[in-house]
């Protein structure tokens, strides 16, 4: 009832196009209607092409697998003309209501009492939160990730809590949602090592060698599937990247940047480009996409240049790391506006419905990421006490919970890291979006054994059941 008022009823709420939504729009088959707005309002309806769609995927990604399957049911029950945006929502929306179920099984069984009740509550003010809903009526990539994100996490915390509550088909959830996650979006293809390392606590539950056969071929294809999206990044998306690596990251915040870039063998007037992006919105002296800056900017400033130049440089490089830290937990996006145009709301304004858990978290999360290395190695001291808890007394929901928040601790520390080396500050809220992700089912899942007393143990059914 939260989110679907927000998403469906008129006139219903999403996020305005800052310049991505071209990448699912054409391909998909659709395209833009006289009047469509940029940044400050979103656009209810988009028209659907009636012939030979000539655009080719920019990206690799299994985004257009929802949005086809949108276009499809708008098609057989509304419009063979015109797509309304809500048809997009509806087909996030449906799973995701299937992974919140899975989410708060996962977190109350097998209780049924109080505090089941306040954990429940706790996973809705999270991810009912509208910084996260939003996304559904949008052609971003994120809702896609929130979804998978949420099935993966309760599929695998239902196979250590109910090992016989359909084992092969949360296992074949757990696998695809994984994979299908990993490939939904170019920046997403280190998270297959991490989640490889969050299924390692799957080899606890596997008794039967065809059953551990079966998950070391579901960890080989995370790693095939990472390791595809990563060689699938096209030449164009890797010089957007490699210029925003430079002009949002080695220009910034280390004083005068001319004299470093001619250290480095890269030509000073290059420093006139600081903070500027790929697609300038505003005047620039020279165009990003030129044979000029291409040879002697990119060329000369790869990806290990970079990680040298930070090498050099780690008190800028820390810095950095800190307004990634600043920026962690700030799930609303920013930069666009959430209303329809007509209804009374000024271009780029924000809603603020249910939005009370992401501004309290991004008001006073730490902005550190000293402090974000602390919180990790603590939050992975707490959870390994129960893996060896529950090692020494044979009962493997631990030791997996272990390895699943290892894996997620993984997302929520390097991937500011690989987003500042990948690409400075630059849409840096959207490139973090895994982290505050990964970090809030962590949050969560900690807060729910510390109120059922199994943190630090796991209770034999018989004994949970008189708890």
């Amino acid at each position: 009832m939260i989110a679907g008022w927000l998403l469906f009823v008129p006139p219903f709420h999403g996020l305005a196009d800052n310049g991505d939504f071209y990448r699912a729009i054409f391909v998909n088959g659709l395209y833009k209607l006289k009047g469509y707005h940029m940044l400050g309002y979103i656009n209810p309806q988009l028209g659907i092409m009636k012939y030979f769609n000539q655009t080719n995927a920019a990206i690799f990604s299994s985004q257009p697998l929802f949005v086809q399957a949108a276009v499809g049911l708008n098609k057989l029950v509304y419009s063979s003309t015109v797509f309304d945006l809500r048809f997009l929502g509806l087909i996030y929306f449906i799973p995701y209501l299937g992974a919140i179920y899975l989410v708060t099984q996962a977190l109350t069984y097998p209780f049924r009492r109080i505090r089941s009740y306040l954990i429940a509550a706790l996973v809705v003010l999270i991810f009912a939160d509208s910084s996260f809903t939003l996304y559904f009526n949008s052609f971003f990539a994120e809702p896609g990730m929130l979804v998978l994100a949420l099935y993966a996490f309760g599929a695998i915390m239902l196979l250590a809590r109910r090992p016989t509550y359909h084992p092969h088909l949360l296992t074949a959830v757990y696998f695809v949602s994984v994979m299908l996650l990993i490939a939904n979006k170019q920046q997403n293809a280190p998270l297959a090592l991490s989640y490889a390392v969050a299924s390692l606590g799957l080899f606890m539950i596997c008794r039967h060698r065809g059953e551990r056969l079966w998950i070391v071929a579901g960890i080989a294809g995370i790693l095939v599937t990472g390791v595809l999206t990563y060689t699938l990044i096209t030449k164009q998306f890797n010089d957007i990247n490699q210029y925003q690596a430079v002009t949002h990251g080695v220009l910034l915040h280390g004083g005068d940047p001319s004299k470093k870039l001619k250290k480095q063998g890269v030509s000073q007037q290059f420093a006139l480009m600081r903070n500027q992006d790929y697609y300038p919105k505003t005047f620039a002296a020279i165009s990003p996409s030129s044979d000029y800056v291409h040879r002697h900017l990119n060329q000369k400033t790869g990806f290990g240049w970079i990680i040298r130049y930070y090498a050099q440089h780690p008190k800028q490089f820390r810095t950095l790391l800190d307004v990634a830290a600043g920026d962690m937990m700030i799930t609303q996006v920013k930069a666009v506006g959430d209303y329809q145009q007509g209804t009374g709301h000024a271009a780029g304004e924000q809603v603020t419905y249910f939005t009370a858990f992401s501004s309290a978290a991004g008001a006073f999360f730490p902005r550190k990421f000293a402090f974000d290395l602390l919180l990790a190695v603590a939050l992975a001291i707490v959870f390994a006490v129960g893996a060896y808890n529950d090692w020494q007394r044979r009962r493997p929901a631990g030791v997996l919970r272990f390895f699943l928040v290892l894996g997620l601790l993984t997302i929520f520390i390097f991937v500011p890291i690989i987003s500042i080396i990948g690409d400075g500050d630059a849409d840096l809220a959207k490139h973090l979006f895994m982290v505050p992700v990964s970090l809030d089912l962590i949050l969560l899942l900690f807060v729910a054994d510390l109120l059922n007393h199994r943190l630090w143990h796991t209770p034999k059914p018989g004994e949970e059941a008189a708890d």
